[in-house]
């Protein structure tokens, strides 16, 4: 049995713009990745990346230009495989004449739900999203957070193995996020899986178990949090002794380790910029032999947003010299061809 919830190979699609559609635009560039069933994926990149083309492929609203989607074993689009997918579109809308219970009734339909099956299924779905008080009360009334729990409820109504969501916190307030987030922990543990699109780094990084990087079509990166964020490249210390003295006794390692110090209430605070636990040896040492105490030692772990703008920044570097060396080349031909023509 496939394990894979979502299987992307070499996936491609390429847009044409312009007067004659002459101009190709390549929004995804070869992306390969695959979303094991039961975890939280996140999607994320600037914008720009891919992401909602990709998220549209997947759910067969565009068409892709080359490679292969497959959603939980079916063809990426199919109808058989939409009807395993629950969708809560970016800024969806929802008909203001409507209260929480008849749009569910609304959506269901559409899901080809059964009446009963959707009075059957919607207590509990509202219950979930936190709205079952707003049950009879219109949407024209709901605030943005209300709607976007009302836009989650609807697309778990049909009990989907896929729950796709773009921007699924969008607009909602610190406490709602909250619940939203337990309701996503709860799909997990139920067995579903739950592919998330999302700008919102920190929400991403308290949900999910992996997430892929785009940055102008191409897969940067496909890791678990854990791996993005456990990049331990700094230390901090609490030092009892004078500023003065603490650099002095780091001043050995100055080529090798960074040490940044300032005053504090123990004495000094430090941070260290480290290779490896060698590094931190080697201060721990110096200091020691100095006859300075070390209070306390902590290591800074990074954030998701960190390891995002460092993978973003280093490919939009090697992007920028590939651009270069391209334009280089170009001038280089360029004087080749007219060589001729040049004075003696």
């Amino acid at each position: 049995m496939n394990a894979s919830a979502i299987s992307v190979s070499s996936l491609r699609k390429t847009y044409r713009e312009g007067t004659f559609r002459k101009r190709k635009v390549e929004a995804l560039q070869g992306v390969t990745f695959d979303v094991q069933k039961g975890e939280i994926f996140g999607l994320l990149g600037p914008n720009g990346a891919g992401k909602t083309t990709l998220i549209k492929i997947l759910l067969g609203i565009v068409r892709r230009s080359g490679g292969d989607a497959k959603v939980l074993g079916l063809t990426a689009g199919s109808l058989k495989m939409r009807s395993h997918v629950g969708y809560l579109p970016e800024n969806h809308r929802i008909p203001q004449h409507l209260t929480g219970n008849t749009a569910l009734e609304y959506y269901g339909a559409l899901s080809g739900l059964s009446g009963q099956a959707i009075r059957q299924a919607r207590p509990k779905v509202l219950e979930q999203v936190g709205l079952s008080k707003r049950a009879k009360s219109s949407v024209s009334g709901y605030s943005k957070g209300m709607l976007q729990r009302l836009g989650l409820a609807q697309a778990m109504l049909h009990d989907p193995d896929l729950i796709v969501l773009d921007e699924p916190t969008d607009g909602v307030d610190p406490v709602g996020r909250r619940e939203i987030r337990q309701v996503l922990h709860r799909l997990k543990q139920e067995g579903k899986t739950v592919f998330l699109n999302s700008h919102l780094l920190q929400e991403t990084e308290l949900v999910s178990d992996r997430v892929a990087i785009l940055n102008r079509g191409r897969l940067q990166k496909v890791a678990t949090v854990d791996e993005l964020t456990n990049v331990e490249t700094e230390v901090r210390f609490e030092l009892c002794a004078r500023t003065e003295a603490v650099e002095e006794a780091a001043k050995p390692f100055a080529e090798r380790i960074a040490v940044v110090a300032e005053p504090s209430s123990a004495g000094t605070s430090a941070k260290a910029a480290v290779s490896d636990q060698a590094d931190i040896d080697l201060l721990v040492d110096a200091w020691r032999a100095a006859g300075i105490s070390i209070v306390s030692l902590s290591r800074a772990k990074a954030t998701l947003e960190d390891a995002f703008i460092a993978l973003i920044g280093s490919a939009e570097k090697n992007s920028d010299a590939q651009t270069s060396d391209s334009a280089e080349e170009a001038v280089e031909i360029d004087d080749d061809l007219f060589e001729d023509e040049k004075p003696a």
